[in-house]
């Protein structure tokens, strides 16, 4: 961190002392992140760190206890093993964590959304409006595919977000939500949507080394309507063209609580001999991914690369590994904001894009009220990734070039 910004950081006093509670359904992520912070404020040097208002500033760990235990019946309590009076309390939550379990009437339950969400509200029911801020830090909104009404249906994301208001949470912080739009539900307390585009970017040219980057070579794809403004965003922001498809369903039909896809429209301009890369927010069952990929391989498409926030796999990885096998999609890049599979992280076709830094530094920020309007904006950071990535690839040409 520059000597600029550890000068801005000391300067304004912390809301409260900064503790961090990720939940057991989040934990290595939250220990990244807690390392991050503690690095970071043991460099810092200032004359006011021994100030009653810099208390406790500097630590080992931010990490604040917190124990869930359950009865044989499935009914939970929560316990904060801590003290949280007059703290800053940032609790992360992942609640598509289903690989954590618990017993009920004796089986083994894997544990839901509605359980992790469940457990997030005992926890802030523990600290019974002790801590002097409460921050939630939930990458995958929980409920968020249910956002909107079409019929006699259920608000669920809506209700979430006010229930959590009610219970005193100040700030909400998530990632790529499925549509932000829901943050109405909640118009006078903070809402943050945040974006994973700069991590992402700068994963793939750590991972693609012969990308060309300009709109003969390079195109970003849309796999539906709802996503054309982050694609539009990667299409600007790298100076290339954008494509969209367009699903075109059976309703007349319900199949698994969706109606069934018919068929995958394109616009947009020639895919031929370009490197393309699908830009979404998340990958369910991956079905509709990798029927993408086969449109865009029968339009001569040279390459295929898929760029996800959140990987759920819900069907498991074998549609992906014959996919990869016969050039269908050639990798997929997600997050890990939420619970990765140790299969899944040795797949030959997966890069995982580490966001543990980007959470550490949004925390700092907001502990020191300040904005983080900087953080969120990434475009400059993009140009100076690419620009770097392009001297390079030109400074390797020369030297291939240059005769023995």
């Amino acid at each position: 961190m520059s000597d600029s910004r550890t000068s801005e950081f000391i300067e304004r006093i912390p809301v409260g002392p900064l503790a961090l509670m990720p939940l057991d359904s989040i934990q290595p992520l939250g220990q990244k992140v807690d390392e991050y912070l503690s690095t970071w404020r043991t460099q810092r040097e200032s004359d006011h760190k021994e100030t009653i208002a810099f208390n406790g500033y500097q630590k080992d760990s931010y990490i604040v206890q917190a124990k869930v235990s359950r009865f044989g019946s499935g009914e939970a309590k929560a316990n904060i093993l801590e003290t949280v009076r007059g703290v800053d309390l940032y609790l992360m939550v992942d609640v598509m964590n289903y690989a954590q379990t618990y017993s009920l009437f004796g089986q083994v339950n894997h544990m839901s959304p509605d359980d992790h969400y469940s457990d997030l509200k005992r926890v802030i029911a523990a600290t019974t409006g002790k801590a002097k801020r409460i921050n939630v830090i939930m990458p995958f909104m929980y409920e968020s595919r249910q956002h909107k009404r079409t019929g006699r249906e259920s608000l669920d994301c809506a209700m979430m977000l006010q229930e959590l208001h009610a219970m005193g949470v100040e700030n909400f912080i998530t990632f790529d939500a499925h549509d932000p739009r829901v943050m109405n539900a909640i118009p006078q307390d903070s809402f943050d949507n945040i974006s994973c585009s700069y991590q992402f970017i700068k994963s793939i040219l750590a991972h693609v080394e012969d990308l060309d980057i300009d709109k003969n070579h390079m195109m970003i794809i849309s796999p539906d309507e709802g996503g054309m403004s982050r694609a539009i965003y990667y299409a600007n922001v790298l100076g290339i063209d954008m494509g969209m498809f367009y699903k075109r369903r059976d309703y007349s039909k319900v199949v698994n609580g969706r109606n069934p896809i018919v068929a995958h429209e394109f616009l947009g301009a020639d895919v031929e001999g370009k490197d393309v890369f699908i830009i979404d927010d998340m990958i369910s069952s991956g079905e509709s991914l990798i029927d993408t990929a086969k449109e865009l391989k029968e339009r001569k498409a040279r390459r295929v690369f898929a760029c996800c926030t959140f990987g759920l796999f819900t069907s498991g990885f074998n549609k992906f590994d014959q996919a990869y096998a016969n050039g269908t999609l050639n990798g997929v890049f997600t997050t890990n904001l939420i619970y990765q599979q140790p299969e899944l992280l040795t797949k030959p076709w997966y890069i995982s894009v580490d966001m543990a830094k980007y959470i550490a530094l949004i925390i700092d920020n907001l502990n020191h009220d300040m904005s983080i309007s900087s953080i969120l904006d990434s475009s400059q950071k993009i140009n100076d990734k690419v620009a770097a990535y392009r001297a390079h690839r030109e400074e390797m040409t020369q030297q291939m070039e240059l005769p023995l």
